[in-house]
This record gives C-alpha cells, structure tokens and sequence, in this order.
C-alpha cells in the first residue's frame, strides 16, 4: 500500500475509491502521568507522551490501510493526522486519506 500527502502519484492515473480513516484513543497509566505532571514542573521531554503518540499514530495508519484494502486500493492519497486531547492524558489520533486505484 502506498500512502502519499499529495493528490498524485507521479506517473499513475488514479480512480478515486473514496474516504478511508483510521482512529484510535490513547492514554498512559495514571502513575506516568503523575510523573509527567512533576516533570513540567523542571521542564524536558515528555518521552512517555511522544511514545504514546507515536503508537496511536501506527494504530490509526494500520487501521485506515485496513479500510483501504477493504476496498480494493492500491494507495492512499491526501494522508493526513489530526489529534485531540478526550480527557487528561488521553488523547484522539485520526489518520484519513482518499483511498484510490491504479488505472
């Protein structure tokens, strides 16, 4: 599966198949979180947070793949990620595309 930010694929005509997307909600323990609020406290990454983000971000891409391939697509064009804080130290993360086939 190829997964794009623009519209084309160099080279290819593309059918649109339509929109496919993938989301997932995610948190950390109640004892990293507490860490991190002291941290904000000296200042630095947040290294629990970003690896939290960065698997939400997987799950949301397998999972708009999935819807893809359920489709019969070869790729996915106009990929984009948008996230939203649910609660305290949980947070929404989309992926979404158009989903399309090679002509």
């Amino acid at each position: 599966m190829i997964l794009v930010n623009t519209e084309t694929i160099s080279g290819r005509n593309l059918e649109m198949l339509g929109l496919v997307k993938g989301s997932t909600i995610q948190t950390v323990n109640a004892f990293r979180d507490i860490g991190a609020g002291l941290k904000t406290l000296v200042g630095g990454e947040l290294t629990r947070y970003n690896d939290m983000m960065n698997d939400a971000r997987a799950l949301a891409t397998k999972r708009m793949v999935a819807e893809a391939e359920a489709m019969g697509a070869d790729a996915v064009v106009c990929v984009r990620y948008a996230s939203s804080a649910i609660m305290q130290g949980a947070a929404e993360v989309i992926a979404y595309g158009t989903a399309v086939k090679f002509v």
